[in-house]
């Protein structure tokens, strides 16, 4: 419990997102100082400060959030994560099957906000107040394949957390934030004439290593599916495969990495996956003070540089006052000099396939029957 009704969201108050009301949504140039909001006992933003916790309830939908278990990643999350960061509280994410639901539970006081694909007439029905979560940056949203008539919906508009929540987002925006993880969640990674085929590979390959991937998995703790992913953007899943760079195999294992991972046949597929499993799990290991998803991140880009190209990049992001530890710092520092290293333009890739991998295989009903 905070000693304070403000104590708990020290750090956002004291950053001018708190200085930017509602109106800069409609591209305003009035600001409202935060201590002229009359903050009232019934106020969602009192609730939060009580709690630490800030609850957002979201409707399941590919631009928002994609959960599977307690791991959740995706445009719309990644967004109200660091907003509830911004607020130094925990933030309580949960998912429901329709805007309908979600609607429900911020009227009913369920839920301090939530994220919906619903319609503004729809919003007004239920006497909410809403805006739209890329502060009208609507373009880099749909050159990246997302929705662009996300909107964060609140109770009441003359509660605090509407105003600060305002704030956040249009700093968002103007900062680069929204753009880069809309570039980073870009649903047009691959071409739509290219699932066929991916279909058609996983489909065939994927019952032939299932037992592998899933045995090796549960021995170091990780999601057999994610392994698949990983497997299937190292070589389409082919064991026999081999790079002109020399590395082979289905997890495409260096010569080093595969007998430092006591892998004494890189084309054998079960040494392969055993390998490439014990190898991620051990990059996973080295920045597990970095919360999901971007733990996740920062595993797969090390394991395809390696891990001491990630290291360099983070003392370069910290020499320059970044939070090393920010994926979205790291995926911008990649994304501004892949011009002059192959290397970053190819580690930029190489995760936002993977994810989109995983996201697919988890969601396509035929291969969750495999």
């Amino acid at each position: 419990m905070h000693s304070s009704s403000t104590s708990g969201l020290r750090p956002y108050l004291n950053s001018p997102f708190h200085k930017l009301s509602l109106k800069a949504l409609v591209l305003s140039s009035v600001f409202i100082p935060f201590h002229n909001i009359n903050a009232t006992k019934t106020s969602q933003f009192n609730e939060v400060v009580k709690t630490s916790t800030l609850t957002v309830v979201a409707v399941s939908n590919p631009s928002i959030v994609f959960k599977d278990g307690d791991f959740a990643h995706g445009f719309g999350h990644d967004l109200v994560n660091s907003y509830a960061h911004s607020l130094n509280v925990r933030l309580d994410f949960k998912t429901v099957p329709d805007n309908a639901t979600a609607l429900n539970m911020v009227a009913q006081g369920k839920a301090n906000f939530a994220m919906t694909t619903a319609s503004m007439s729809g919003i007004e029905a239920k006497q909410l107040t809403a805006f739209s979560v890329s502060c009208g940056d609507f373009n880099s949203l749909q050159k990246n394949g997302l929705n662009s008539e996300i909107n964060w919906v609140f109770k009441r508009a003359d509660d605090p957390l509407t105003d600060t929540a305002s704030g956040f987002v249009c700093q968002s925006k103007q900062n680069g934030t929204i753009q880069q993880l809309a570039s980073f969640y870009n649903r047009n990674i691959v071409k739509k004439n290219d699932w066929d085929t991916i279909q058609r590979d996983l489909s065939k390959r994927m019952p032939i290593y299932k037992a592998s991937f899933k045995k090796t998995a549960r021995q170091y703790d990780l999601d057999w599916h994610l392994l698949a992913a990983i497997g299937y953007q190292e070589s389409y899943l082919k064991p026999d495969s081999v790079s002109p760079t020399g590395v082979r195999g289905i997890m495409m294992l260096t010569n080093d990495t595969a007998r430092a991972m006591g892998v004494s046949n890189r084309t054998d597929a079960a040494q392969s996956i055993q390998g490439g499993a014990r190898y991620f799990d051990l990059m996973l290991s080295r920045y597990a003070g970095i919360p999901n998803p971007d733990r996740n991140w920062y595993a797969l880009i090390a394991y395809n540089m390696g891990p001491g190209a990630v290291d360099n990049i983070r003392k370069q992001l910290k020499a320059r006052g970044k939070d090393p530890d920010n994926w979205l710092n790291m995926y911008d520092y990649l994304n501004r000099n892949q011009a002059r290293n192959g290397r970053y333009k190819q580690a930029v890739q190489y995760v936002k396939r993977i994810r989109i991998y995983l996201e697919h295989i988890k969601t396509t009903p035929k291969l969750q029957q495999i």
